[in-house]
């Protein structure tokens, strides 16, 4: 144990004593069976209670932030509430805020999930991948889609995702009550709809039957959009779209089990709508997906 800890430890154990020998003893006794001072104690004591008060202010501006989102980690917290802790008069670093959060039990773990939502195994054409040496540099240069399950009482609903690689918004998305290829299609028509410049445009996607079919390939060809899928279905070659899936998941609580489809519909519009607008990102130089996506567009 390091002598500063010694020291903590050293001053803990008399304020226990102290408050154990209460009326028995006098402090002066106390803190020389410690071989301290009362001045020693007393400012022992200020510090501590300061430290306590600014704890509490910490953990206060936290958990106001946490109502939106509500697994925010660390690095982000320390960026998100800088001004939050300026204006309350607190000058808090990293590990100063981690210390805080771990002894009061607020760190995020990650959590881990597993269900199948591909079936590459069909008739339908599947293209190559067409990105794995392609330098993203600006919005609208890749887009990348998946599908993942939210659960709810009644079953599973899938939701379809196409997310931009560059910014990491979300630019379209749709809930269905089945892994048909409708929900896909109508994600993909809202990412379009609200896409501005699509020029040299390419869709990403794994070897699912829903992307691989001709009514969804005919959409992008429609549009002249280049097609793009992972080989050999592996996971690793589209995981920017896995990242977003378990980032819903995990820090928006999207693995709960919904009352019905519109509940799961309802947390799930106000997920992305927080993480497009409001959650930091560490790979966007702590920028949001929709400060990027309209700086650059």
């Amino acid at each position: 144990m390091c002598p500063g800890a010694k020291k903590k430890a050293k001053y803990q154990a008399l304020i226990k004593a102290r408050e154990k020998a209460r009326g028995f003893a006098s402090l002066t006794t106390i803190t020389a069976c410690f071989g301290l001072k009362r001045d020693a104690y007393y400012k022992y004591r200020r510090r501590e209670d300061k430290r306590l008060e600014i704890e509490k202010k910490v953990l206060s501006i936290v958990k106001n932030r946490r109502r939106s989102l509500p697994r925010e980690g660390v690095r982000k917290l320390t960026r998100s509430l800088d001004q939050e802790f300026s204006d309350a008069d607190l000058k808090i670093g990293r590990d100063t805020l981690f210390n805080i959060l771990r002894k009061h039990n607020m760190l995020t773990h990650r959590k881990k999930y597993s269900c199948r939502t591909t079936n590459s195994l069909h008739r339908f054409y599947k293209y190559r991948n067409i990105i794995k040496d392609v330098e993203v540099d600006r919005p609208n240069q890749v887009w990348v889609s998946d599908i993942t399950y939210i659960r709810t009482v009644k079953g599973f609903c899938y939701l379809a995702l196409i997310t931009d690689m560059y910014s990491r918004k979300i630019v379209g998305w749709d809930l269905s009550n089945s892994l048909e290829l409708s929900g896909c299609v109508r994600a993909l028509n809202k990412a379009l709809y609200q896409a501005k410049e699509i020029e040299q445009l390419i869709h990403h996607s794994d070897r699912g039957i829903q992307y691989c079919s001709n009514v969804y390939t005919q959409i992008l060809k429609r549009n002249n959009i280049g097609i793009s899928m992972t080989e050999e279905n592996h996971c690793y070659e589209n995981a920017l779209a896995e990242r977003v899936n378990g980032i819903l998941k995990d820090e928006f609580y999207l693995d709960q089990t919904f009352d019905n489809k519109e509940h799961a519909k309802r947390a799930t519009k106000n997920a992305i709508k927080l993480y497009n607008e409001i959650r930091l990102h560490l790979s966007l130089d702590f920028k949001t997906p929709e400060m990027v996506y309209k700086l650059t567009a």
